[in-house]
């Protein structure tokens, strides 16, 4: 089953250390899967983090792989801990303290989609929480550590780019005093999930593409971040999530008239952060 839970895409030569993935780009809405849903085929792709697999499809030509998924966020949200299941949601769930992402029904299996919308008219079986679990989430995270653990082992470092997109309105609410609204923003988890040089190479790279770039604010990264984030260990990660205003018709999921201008910039950055050598970050702690 793990074909059909992510693909990657690996350079003719691996010779960069960094390695890019996108886990919310899956766009296998199956029949089944929309059958049970009671949205619509639009509606339901509110949440997906359309197309960023295909702005950063160039990343083999510069060394370093990308890793993507095939089942939407809708159906399984890979940034999430497998224990993250939501009670309002799955069956046989004790309910217990949780915390705000699965209450707001944003766990492993989420219950809604963008703006609080709901996916199903019931609750699931944990069986079947669990089959999405064992066929789609297992594979994509053994794939991801599997190229972070390729790379560490022949670099002595690892940087993972964890890819996303953001709706604008998500940075269009943010505080009046931001009158250049940012239009990447950047989360290594307030500095511990990546190495201060890393984090100012990969902002540095967006920065010179002309972009303008945040920290930490409003997202800061979540579980991938979070788990694979290891600088001691040499091993980093960093969220990228971007404005898609800027490449992509939000209302009707469709890439705009800017989409393949902005992917080769995008290339540009992503050429950048590739040359990323072990030479210029920390050495892991022993």
């Amino acid at each position: 089953m793990s074909k059909h839970a992510f693909s990657v895409s690996m350079p003719e030569n691996l010779t960069s250390p960094v390695v890019f993935a996108s886990p919310h780009s899956g766009s296998d809405y199956d029949s089944t899967f929309l059958q049970a849903s009671i949205l619509d085929g639009q509606q339901i792709r509110s949440s997906e983090d359309a197309f960023v697999d295909q702005l950063f499809a160039d990343v083999p030509r510069f060394g370093a792989p990308l890793l993507a998924a095939v089942k939407p966020c809708a159906f399984l949200d890979l940034n999430r801990a497998t224990e993250e299941l939501d009670p309002a949601l799955i069956e046989d769930v004790p309910r217990r303290s949780q915390n705000p992402r699965v209450a707001s029904g944003l766990g492993v299996i989420p219950r809604v989609v963008a703006n609080g919308r709901a996916i199903y008219r019931g609750k699931l079986p944990r069986q079947e929480a669990q089959r999405r679990i064992s066929q789609f989430w297992h594979p994509y995270h053994d794939a991801l550590q599997g190229l972070l653990t390729q790379a560490q082992d022949k670099f002595g470092q690892a940087v993972l780019i964890d890819c996303h997109s953001m709706p604008h309105e998500a940075i269009a609410t943010m505080p009046a005093r931001h009158t250049n609204l940012p239009e990447v923003v950047l989360g290594d988890r307030f500095g511990s999930s990546a190495a201060a040089v890393v984090m100012d190479r990969i902002e540095a790279a967006f920065v010179r593409a002309g972009l303008r770039v945040v920290r930490n604010a409003p997202f800061a990264g979540a579980y991938i971040t979070q788990t694979y984030g290891r600088p001691s260990r040499g091993q980093h990660a960093v969220q990228v999530e971007i404005d898609r205003s800027l490449y992509m018709d939000e209302a009707r999921v469709r890439p705009n008239s800017d989409f393949f201008a902005f992917k080769e910039l995008l290339g540009q950055v992503a050429a950048e952060i590739a040359l990323m050598d072990q030479e210029e970050m920390p050495l892991a702690a022993e």
